[in-house]
């Protein structure tokens, strides 16, 4: 637990404090965020507000993870891949969010380029976590052996690269609003936090050797999206960009591959999953009904905008509605390790 508190602890002061150093450089040498023309016109007050905060997410991240272990740790590999897949992701987005501010334009990385890039980070993470970590290739809801359909190595690796491709695409359609991604990230990695330090309790039921690191490395991202907030924050005074959102949704990935807690993700995280789907009902309603739209604007939490709420009363609704994902996806991994056999065990003082 002292390890945790520690990964949490670090990161969020780096986060914190780099990131203030960051706004600083950036602002200094004029390096700020282009605002795409099809956005909300409201939004085009933000042109220039400095951009690639998640720099310091991801920093902060390593730092609390690195630094955590110095207090009776040991570094294992699921855990340095898990953060390998949020340093490979992170680096796609920085090249993204470099491009625009270089060529002063809202559009980074054409969609192949950032498609390869997210690609090539998931098949790398899935091939080192099949050949050098302990792995179970079931499909899997809260443990290895629910539902526990055998995937194999081929189909597990072919489902893992869809999850980091799909989860980190989800946070960055989601990254629209200040501090909406960075707030939902603090929960949905608190999420994992809890989950894995679970799993490390119980290794019998779980089989996660790795569990005490996972949950390490998630409040690691939790400590640095939280650091990271306090800049982020409406109005903010810096952007994560696609550095920040591409490293968070590789990470939720990761962790729910190495967790076994794939089909839980989408609930953990169910905002980031609520923003993709209204994006993809915006898209087919509008085939499908002659270019009418279903939403004034997709993602949702435009469509709200243009209805006339406040920028931080979407934004603050959207939290609570990540809160409650997260709340229902902790009740849900709860409740199947009560079902499991472990009542007697929990109501008890636990092992």
């Amino acid at each position: 637990m002292i390890r945790i508190l520690i990964a949490a602890a670090v990161a969020m002061t780096v986060s914190l404090i780099g990131t203030r150093l960051l706004i600083h450089y950036l602002t200094r040498f004029r390096i700020g965020q282009p605002i795409r023309d099809d956005g909300p016109t409201g939004h085009n007050t933000k042109a220039g507000t400095p951009t690639m905060g998640g720099l310091m997410i991801v920093t902060g991240a390593v730092f609390g993870y690195t630094i955590s272990d110095f207090y009776n740790g040991i570094y294992t590999r699921s855990g340095i891949f898990v953060m390998l897949a949020i340093i490979g992701g992170g680096t796609v987005g920085l090249l993204d969010d470099w491009i625009k501010v270089v060529r002063e334009r809202s559009l980074g990385l054409n969609k192949r380029a950032k498609m390869l890039g997210l690609l090539s980070v998931g098949l790398a993470f899935a091939v080192l976590m099949i050949e050098h970590a302990p792995t179970h290739t079931q499909l899997s809801f809260a443990r290895f052996s629910q539902p526990g359909l055998e995937l194999g190595s081929i189909l597990w690796t072919v489902w893992a690269v869809l999850l980091i491709t799909g989860f980190a695409n989800a946070v960055n359609l989601t990254d629209g609003l200040d501090g909406l991604a960075a707030g939902a990230g603090v929960f949905s990695f608190g999420a994992f936090t809890v989950m894995a330090f679970w799993q490390f309790r119980y290794p019998d039921l779980y089989q996660v050797p790795h569990a005490l690191d996972l949950a390490v490395v998630a409040a690691a991202m939790a400590g640095g999206c939280l650091g990271f907030l306090w800049w982020n924050a409406a109005p903010a005074r810096i952007f994560m960009g696609d550095t920040g959102s591409l490293a968070i949704g590789s990470g939720l990935a990761a962790l729910a591959l190495t967790t076994n807690t794939h089909l839980l993700l989408p609930i953990v995280a169910g905002l980031f999953v609520f923003e993709t789907v209204s994006v993809i009902i915006q898209i087919v309603g509008f085939r499908l009904f002659g270019g009418r739209r279903v939403f004034r604007m997709a993602p949702v939490h435009h469509h709200f905008e243009l209805k006339g709420w406040p920028e931080t009363t979407v934004i603050v609704r959207f939290w609570i509605l990540a809160g409650l994902c997260t709340a229902v996806g902790l009740g849900l991994f709860y409740a199947d390790s009560i079902n499991s056999g472990l009542t007697d065990t929990v109501i008890g003082s636990g092992p």
